[in-house]
């Protein structure tokens, strides 16, 4: 389990594909801190640590979840939010994040307005994830607040340091993202459709 409170970037540095899967080796300030077998968020996709070598980290994506997940797109040098689990008895800033990443987003627009910014997302409505005002989404791991929700449109808010500090920065239009919409709404979604 995650927060959606993003710890600091990481840099790809390697990329190897094995099969149908594809192990990234990803440069960090956290390394030093992980162990073989831990789960870490990357782009809010929970992934399991299956290497590590001096300041960088190797983690395996299977094909499952490069279907599903922006992950397949990364190239050396991208960078990805990470986050460390969540651990029990600690705050919950963010909201239940689950690293399970629902299906992929293309933001659509960014707009700056007066010290923050609006950022704008389109997903296929097809598989029935809900978003609702005021409710919670996770974008690449990060927990963020719906400010208008539509059939198959959201926007956020995106205050300045969560802009520095994460992937928002390099949003454009066509960017594809990860999506994790909230559990307690799917869950109630999945009861309102029997």
């Amino acid at each position: 389990m995650f927060t959606g409170i993003i710890e600091t970037l990481g840099t790809v540095t390697q990329l190897e594909t094995k099969g149908g899967n594809l192990d990234l080796t990803i440069q960090s300030s956290i390394t030093s801190e992980l162990q073989i077998d831990q789960s870490v968020a990357h782009n809010g996709v929970c992934l399991t640590v299956v290497g590590i070598s001096g300041d960088a980290y190797t983690v395996t994506a299977i094909s499952e979840t490069l279907k599903k997940t922006n992950l397949g797109t990364l190239k050396v040098g991208d960078s990805v939010n990470l986050e460390r689990a969540m651990i029990m008895g600690s705050r919950l800033d963010g909201h239940i994040v689950q690293g399970h990443v629902d299906q992929t987003g293309i933001c659509t627009s960014v707009k700056e307005e007066n010290g923050s910014w609006i950022f704008s997302f389109e997903y296929d409505h097809a598989t029935g994830n809900p978003t609702i005002e005021k409710g919670s989404i996770t974008i690449d791991g990060t927990s963020l607040t719906v400010v208008t929700s539509g059939k198959n449109t959201f926007d956020v808010a995106i205050i300045p340091y969560t802009y520095e500090h994460t992937r928002f920065n390099t949003y454009k239009a066509g960017t594809v993202v990860n999506l994790e919409f909230d559990v307690i709404g799917k869950y109630v979604a999945k009861l309102m459709q029997r």
